[in-house]
């Protein structure tokens, strides 16, 4: 099957793989490599699986340049489950800040107060979750056991492009970033990162894996109340086997690793291609949408999300319209978030350039018949 044969998928996750990830994925089902089984019926203690957990983790250090002073966990439970778990590891005085620019970190904010005394550092919700106020603007409390911030807004469609460095604003509380939607999308700058975790549902693999990266100075610190599976030092120590993990999501995600390792695009190779497509992709329908008379995007532009771009329409009883005009000419998965309405395009890793420019192919056609 060709790339083009199937329809461009812009979900915001679960989100589109990478065909060769699929098609190796569906050749192996019933028999990995010879062994006479599938990795879903292969038990996690065996040889087989420990060969591929630990080629994904290899793989996923040297795609995001991991420091050794990480270690990376392969848990479960998505980005909600760390809002809590997050707090039961690293929450020991009982004091977190949340700096709140969109849905999920507002998320973040609600299930740490759960656990503890939380403060918004600031919060942009009632200007619409539109463009973030520089760090020095915000009001850090020194005290805190780390801050918290969401590196892209899924549903706002609002990035952190750089990660603001706390250190010369006198915070030394570690940075915790919820990086669901942009990890493995450009590199990570881990000498600001305390901890980071996000969903692998986006450009990583299926539902029911998380990855974890967590400092290893900053192991040991859970509250007496954490869970046994919950707890990063008892999960770091087990080699991410302390209890069964998602075995098939893991296996994918080495796959798509593998995948990321070897992609090329303008001349470049693995993350850096990933990240300069993404870069282009997203250019491609800003541009679009930013000479539009019919379609617009209301976020800043410094802090526009590369992977998920939030529109809309000036007339808007044209939405539906558009949506099912979309699925018909093979664009899914465009309807904006229940609480945003309009548009959403989600352009994760897996998306190429030729899904972009079909999409705004077919807005400029959709507008030039509805404008």
């Amino acid at each position: 099957m060709s790339a083009r044969s199937r329809p461009f998928n812009f979900s915001a996750g679960p989100a589109c793989l990478p065909l060769p990830v699929l098609e190796q994925a569906a050749a192996e089902m019933c028999d990995w490599q010879g062994c006479g089984m599938g990795v879903m019926e292969m038990s996690h203690r065996g040889p087989q699986f420990k060969s591929i957990i630990e080629e994904a983790e290899r793989d996923l250090r040297a795609l995001l340049s991991v420091p050794d002073a990480f270690a990376v966990l392969f848990m479960q439970g998505g980005g909600l489950a760390e809002n809590a778990i997050v707090p039961l590891n690293l929450a020991r005085t009982g004091k977190v800040d949340v700096m709140v620019s969109g849905s999920w970190s507002a998320k973040s904010a609600d299930e740490a107060a759960r656990y503890a005394d939380v403060h918004r550092v600031a919060d942009t919700r009632a200007e619409g979750c539109l463009d973030l106020p520089p760090a020095a603007s915000w009001s850090l409390r020194q005290e805190a056991d780390y801050l918290h911030l969401c590196s892209n807004e899924t549903i706002d469609g609002v990035e952190f492009h750089d990660l603001p460095d706390l250190r010369p604003l006198g915070c030394d509380a570690p940075l915790v970033v919820d990086c669901s939607s942009n990890q493995l999308s450009r590199p990570m700058d881990w000498s600001r990162i305390g901890l980071a975790f996000g969903g692998a549902q986006k450009n990583i693999g299926p539902a029911g894996v998380t990855l974890v990266y967590v400092r290893r100075e900053l192991l040991g610190r859970a509250l007496p109340t954490c869970p046994s599976a919950f707890n990063y030092e008892r999960v770091a120590r087990e080699g991410s086997m302390f209890n069964t993990p998602p075995t098939y999501g893991i296996y994918i995600a080495g796959l798509v690793f593998r995948w990321a390792l070897g992609f090329e695009y303008a001349g470049l190779r693995g993350l850096a291609a990933i990240e300069r497509q993404n870069i282009d992709k997203a250019a491609a329908l800003y541009a679009f949408l930013d000479r539009s008379a019919l379609f617009f995007n209301a976020v800043a532009p410094a802090v526009r999300s590369r992977m998920n771009i939030p529109f809309f329409l000036r007339e808007p009883q044209l939405t539906d319209t558009c949506v099912q005009a979309a699925t018909a000419a093979g664009l899914l998965q465009l309807k904006g978030h229940k609480s945003k309405g309009g548009l959403r395009a989600s352009l994760y890793n897996a998306m190429p350039l030729a899904g972009v420019e079909a999409l705004v192919d077919f807005l400029q056609d959709f507008e030039t018949r509805h404008g």
